[in-house]
């Protein structure tokens, strides 16, 4: 249930959707969607931008046809798979799963527009040189997922006052960990909560590391902003009922898999603004002309099913700021 609504701002696999006779027409925009993930990932995020698109007056396989790569969380398919969007005649780059997507298109094209969706400031990771007036080839969507580590911290606090440890999952072969980390540890510094962090790169490093935070008897998880980490978040919540401990997460998907609680923007109205990018540029628009748009709102979700089977009870101060309920 809502209780608050507000509006947000704002290798792989080889897919092609599949189009009639008449969609193989010239004079229909190709789309280049390149993702740092796997097909089949975060599903809802892919619909969102078709929403976005739908909203810019584009309809896939009538109006537009797309070209899906996607690079299964390997970066080095990247280069390829982008040289072959490139060859293919696509009209637009919409590059997505993390900031390596946009980087890579971005070293291999400065004529093909790129819209990218960034959970950092793309200044500061070199993906463009103004947020108001990006320059030549390149815009997008960015929010905040990677710099709320401190934020995660604070929350952590509240959820357990007189914890001793908390484990923190991160993927340390993601260039935005780095970032998180920094803020987490910030966020642990200021809140006075001892951390040990512990990289969880693949499934089975994943499963280790619960391991370690069980051996280590930790009070709680936080799980660190990462493309990959969300795409195996019915794993994570899983392993995190099992060592029946408070966790906390960075987005939604975590919380509609089973996470206690979750705290970042609706990532999938990022993907729905990266749509209606994608179609203004289709008309011919420019995207020098279209500032870089962030997410200002965030969301505090809240699963109750998993807060009942584990127990555990959010302090008043929590449930006041509570945006959605899962039951």
């Amino acid at each position: 249930m809502r209780r608050r609504e507000f509006i947000t701002l704002v290798g792989g696999a080889v897919v092609a959707w599949p189009l009639p006779a008449s969609a193989q027409q010239s004079s229909m925009p190709l789309i280049g969607y390149l993702s740092g993930l796997s097909a089949g990932d975060r599903p809802a995020h892919l619909e969102a931008f078709h929403r976005g698109l739908g909203v810019a007056g584009y309809t896939v396989g009538r109006s537009a046809a797309i070209e899906y790569r996607y690079a299964d969380s390997q970066a080095d398919r990247l280069p390829s798979l982008t040289n072959d969007l490139i060859a293919r005649g696509v009209t637009v780059i919409v590059a997505t799963g993390g900031n390596n997507p946009a980087l890579v298109a971005k070293t291999l094209t400065s004529t093909i527009p790129i819209i990218f969706t960034s959970g950092v400031d793309p200044v500061k990771v070199g993906l463009v040189n103004s947020l108001s007036r990006p320059e030549a080839n390149v815009t997008g969507v960015s929010f905040f997922s990677v710099e709320l580590g401190e934020k995660h911290a604070q929350l952590m606090r509240e959820l357990v006052p007189a914890a001793n440890l908390i484990g923190v999952l991160i993927n340390r072969d993601s260039p935005e960990s780095t970032i998180y980390e920094k803020s987490v540890n910030e966020g642990a510094r200021a809140f006075g909560l001892p951390l040990l962090v512990v990289d969880g790169g693949t499934p089975a490093e994943i499963e280790e590391a619960f391991t370690i935070f069980a051996r280590r008897r930790v009070n709680g998880v936080i799980v660190s902003a990462d493309p990959y980490l969300t795409g195996r978040a019915s794993q994570i919540t899983a392993l995190a009922a099992r060592l029946a401990v408070p966790a906390i997460y960075p987005n939604r998907e975590h919380s509609t898999a089973g996470g206690l609680l979750s705290y970042g923007n609706d990532i999938s109205e990022v993907y729905r603004r990266a749509g209606i990018y994608t179609g203004r540029i289709l008309k011919g628009e420019k995207t020098y002309d279209l500032p870089v748009e962030r997410a200002v709102k965030f969301e505090l979700i809240y699963n109750l099913k998993t807060a009942r089977a584990q127990g555990i009870e959010l302090p008043l101060s929590l449930q006041m700021r509570i945006d959605e309920v899962i039951e």
